[in-house]
C-alpha cells in the first residue's frame, strides 16, 4: 500500500498534482493558440500587404496631346478608327513590326488602345500611392497633385483588370501585361509534371515493392531523403549543365527541325524543375503506397494474381489520392520558384508567347521579380498585382488537383 501511495497520490496530494498538470495543459495550450494566432496574422498582413500594392491613386500626364490624332476622346475610339491613326502616325519600321507580331486586324480594340496610348500618346507616370493611402489620404493627395502637377490626370486605379491578364510584356508598366509569364508559367509546370509524376511514382514502386532490403537500397533511400532538401539553385546549376548545354540538340528542338532557338527553352526549364521536384514526389508516392493495407496484398496473392496485378489492380488505386496529394507539393514548389529559372535562362523581358517546348519564355515568378528590382513605383504595383494572380494561378492548379484526389477518395 506505501508503495501504492508513492505511486499515485492520495488527497491533498492529489488535487494539487491535478491543479499543478492541468496548469500545464492550459500554459500549453495558450503557446499553441498563440503559435496560430502569430501565423495567420501574418499571413493576412502578406496578403494585404499584396493587395494594397494592387490598387490606388496615380497620377499621370499625357506627353503628347491626344488632340493632336483625333478629335474624338480617348475613350471612344473604335477599333477602325484606331486602326487608321496608327498607321498614319506610327512609322513604317514600327507598324511593320507590330504587324509581324501580330495582324493589326486581329487584334482587340483594348489592344490597339493600349498601343495608340504607349506609342503616340506616351503617359508619363508621376506618382502612385497605395490603396491605404488613398483611402484615408484622399484630399491631402488631391491637393498634393494640384499643387505639384497641375496638369495631371488623378484616378484611382485597380492595376489588377482583364487588359492586364491578356496583355504581353511592355517597357511601360501602364500597358504591361502578365498574359507571357502566365503561359510560360503553365507550360513550364505541365513538361514538369508530366516529366516527374510518372518516374518518381515508378521509383517509389520499386523501392516499396519490389526493391530488397539492404545497404544499397538503404543508401538510395537515404540521398533521396537529402535530395529534397538540397538548395533550388543547385538544380539550376544541373539544369544548365545538363539540359542547356549537353543536351542542347534536343532541348533547342534542333534536332527536330527548330532553327531559331538555343538550349534556355521551356522545354529546358520544364525538366529541371522535374528534376526539382521528383525526390518530393517519391517521398509522398512511398509513404502513400506503404498506407496500402497489407491485407489487400495478401488477398491478392490468395486468389492468385502476380505481384505486379496486385500492384496494378489494388495498390495503386489505393495509393493515388496520396500520390496526388505529392504531386499538389510539386506543382506548388515548382510554380513558385525562382532560382532555377534565372540559371537556366529564363528571359527577363519577352512579349512572344511560348508556344511549344522549344519557345524561350519567361515565368511569373522572373516577372515579378524584374519588375520589383525597378525604381518606378508603378512597376511596384504591377509586382503587385502579378503577385495576385501567382496565387490564383497556384490555387486553381492546386483546387483542380485536389478535386481529382477527392474523387479518387471515394471511388476506392
Amino acid at each position: 500500500m506505501n508503495q501504492r501511495h508513492d505511486h499515485f497520490p492520495e488527497g491533498a496530494d492529489f488535487n494539487a498534482s491535478l491543479r499543478s498538470r492541468y496548469r500545464v495543459a492550459t500554459i500549453w495550450q495558450i503557446l499553441f493558440l498563440s503559435a496560430l494566432l502569430i501565423a495567420i496574422i501574418a499571413l493576412t498582413a502578406l496578403l494585404y500587404n499584396v493587395v494594397d500594392g494592387a490598387f490606388g491613386y496615380i497620377a499621370y500626364e499625357y506627353k503628347d496631346d491626344p488632340a493632336e490624332f483625333t478629335s474624338t476622346p480617348v475613350n471612344e475610339l473604335t477599333k477602325d478608327e484606331l486602326l487608321v491613326i496608327l498607321k498614319e502616325n506610327l512609322s513604317s519600321g514600327a507598324y511593320n513590326k507590330l504587324e509581324n507580331e501580330q495582324p493589326m486586324q486581329e487584334r482587340s480594340q483594348a489592344d490597339l488602345l493600349n498601343l495608340f496610348l504607349e506609342r503616340l500618346v506616351r503617359i508619363d507616370t508621376k506618382n502612385t500611392w497605395s490603396m491605404t493611402d488613398s483611402l484615408l489620404r484622399g484630399d491631402a493627395i488631391r491637393a498634393e497633385v494640384t499643387e505639384k502637377y497641375p496638369d495631371a490626370i488623378l484616378e484611382f486605379r485597380s492595376w489588377l483588370t482583364p487588359q492586364f491578364l491578356v496583355t504581353p510584356m511592355s517597357s511601360k508598366a501602364e500597358f504591361a501585361g502578365v498574359r507571357t509569364a502566365i503561359l510560360g508559367s503553365l507550360w513550364m509546370v505541365g513538361l514538369a509534371i508530366l516529366f516527374a509524376l510518372p518516374i518518381g511514382t515508378g521509383a517509389a514502386i520499386y523501392l516499396q515493392e519490389y526493391a530488397p532490403k539492404g545497404w544499397f537500397t538503404n543508401i538510395i533511400q537515404t540521398n533521396i531523403n537529402n535530395l529534397a532538401g538540397v538548395p533550388s539553385i543547385v538544380y539550376g546549376m544541373l539544369g544548365l549543365a545538363v539540359f542547356v548545354r549537353t543536351l542542347e540538340a534536343f532541348t533547342s528542338g534542333s534536332m527536330f527541325g527548330v532553327t531559331d532557338s538555343n538550349g534556355r527553352t521551356v522545354l529546358s526549364a520544364g525538366l529541371t524543375m522535374g528534376i526539382l521536384v521528383l525526390p518530393l514526389i517519391i517521398i509522398n508516392a512511398q509513404e502513400a503506397i506503404k498506407a496500402v493495407p497489407d491485407s489487400l496484398r495478401q488477398a491478392a496473392y490468395g486468389v492468385g494474381a502476380t505481384r505486379w496485378q496486385t500492384i496494378w489492380h489494388h495498390v495503386l488505386p489505393n495509393a493515388l489520392p496520396g500520390i496526388l496529394t505529392g504531386s499538389i507539393l510539386a506543382i506548388s514548389r515548382a510554380l513558385g520558384e525562382t532560382a532555377p529559372l534565372i540559371v537556366v535562362g529564363a528571359s527577363t523581358f519577352i512579349s512572344i508567347d511560348p508556344d511549344g517546348p522549344f519557345s524561350k519564355f519567361t515565368a511569373l515568378p522572373i516577372q515579378i521579380y524584374q519588375w520589383t528590382t525597378r525604381a518606378q513605383s508603378e512597376f511596384h504595383a504591377i509586382a503587385a498585382s502579378a503577385i495576385i494572380m501567382l496565387l490564383v494561378l497556384l490555387l486553381t492548379l492546386n483546387a483542380s488537383a485536389i478535386m481529382l484526389r477527392n474523387r479518387y477518395q471515394r471511388k476506392y
